[in-house]
């Protein structure tokens, strides 16, 4: 008799304990992890775009060439000379799984851009060996979320690179453990490609937070 409540106490106590330790290392990272999914962007992964807000100040990317490789911007480049005319405000909003992006210029002048979600989106993850630990448990993972598909508008000073079928490639880029959450992105990149478009943006995320949890 003795035997079987010993038993029984074990059994209880495991279904007890279980189920708060298997929360508990949920979101667990393991050393050497490096894993990249494509599929069809999920419930969770709309709330957490919902979540997820563009910071006010983005900037756009040029590299040794300057404004030479830049297409699409044909209203601003007049004024390239002048870096000052390259900084921008940023609104944005995820709504009926599309982000619409309105830039102002520094000389005034706005546009919007409207990019659809697509279809399959690209979850990447990797422990980049920095000594860095998560809360959750294991190494802290660089991660991405990563979207390409068609532009569907855009207006202003955007309104003439944009031809059908113009393409962008947008990345939220950030830190944490093995679970994702809004929190974790606290950068993004921007590029649209085209006939007449080639230009790209980049940012930080309002929404992000700097990792209080390194070690």
């Amino acid at each position: 008799m003795k035997f079987r409540l010993s038993v029984l106490f074990l059994v209880v106590t495991f279904l007890m304990t279980a189920p708060v330790n298997s929360f508990a290392c949920a979101c667990c990272s393991e050393d050497g992890l490096y894993s990249i999914w494509t599929g069809k962007p999920d419930g969770y992964n709309l709330e957490v775009l919902q979540d997820i807000k563009f910071a006010q100040d983005p900037q756009l990317y040029m590299d040794a060439a300057g404004a030479e490789n830049i297409k699409g911007l044909e209203s601003l480049t007049a004024a390239a000379e002048d870096i000052e005319y390259w900084k921008f405000n940023l609104t944005d909003s995820f709504a009926t799984k599309t982000w619409k992006l309105n830039f102002k210029a520094y000389n005034g002048k706005t546009g919007t851009l409207v990019l659809p979600l697509p279809a399959q989106m690209v979850s990447f993850k990797a422990d980049i060996h920095d000594g860095k630990t998560s809360g959750g448990g294991g190494p802290l993972l660089y991660k991405e979320w990563r979207f390409k598909g068609n532009v569907q508008t855009g207006n202003g000073i955007f309104q003439a690179g944009i031809i059908k079928p113009t393409t962008y490639f947008l990345v939220l880029q950030g830190r944490g453990n093995g679970c994702d959450n809004a929190e974790d992105f606290t950068h993004w990149r921007l590029e649209i490609n085209g006939k007449k478009a080639d230009y790209k943006f980049f940012g930080k995320l309002a929404s992000g937070t700097t990792m209080s949890e390194e070690k």
